[in-house]
């Protein structure tokens, strides 16, 4: 069975930073690419990063040169590092695991990333 389970969130105040964690079990983390999504209140949940099994990234405009994505596959685990975050980067945060582009599968709960002064 696939978990895939989200932390690191929380309430931080423009300019600052936080890194999201992601820790799958039951799929081949070292060959699956994997992504981190948002969905913030009221709109549908958007592509944010993604990453490839050989290490390949890709982002969405919105957060070129603020958010890295990377993996540690001894751990099972995706992050996220988000830095430089706006009061728009607020949304529950979700990552999944991609086959090819696209989501494939469950999604964890999300972990809420809530950026007010």
């Amino acid at each position: 069975q696939v978990q895939l389970v989200e932390s690191g969130g929380g309430l931080v105040q423009p300019g600052g930073s936080l890194r999201l964690s992601c820790v799958a079990s039951g799929i081949i983390f070292s060959g699956s690419n994997m992504g981190w999504y948002r969905q913030a209140p009221g709109k549908e949940r958007e592509f944010v990063a993604r990453i490839t099994y050989d290490r390949s990234t890709d982002y969405a405009e919105s957060v070129k040169g603020r958010f890295t994505i990377s993996r540690d596959n001894t751990k099972n685990t995706v992050y996220l590092q988000m830095n430089s975050l706006k009061p728009e980067d607020t949304a529950v945060y979700y990552c999944c695991r991609l086959v090819g582009i696209f989501p494939f599968g469950s999604w964890g709960q999300g972990t809420q990333v809530t950026v007010s002064s």
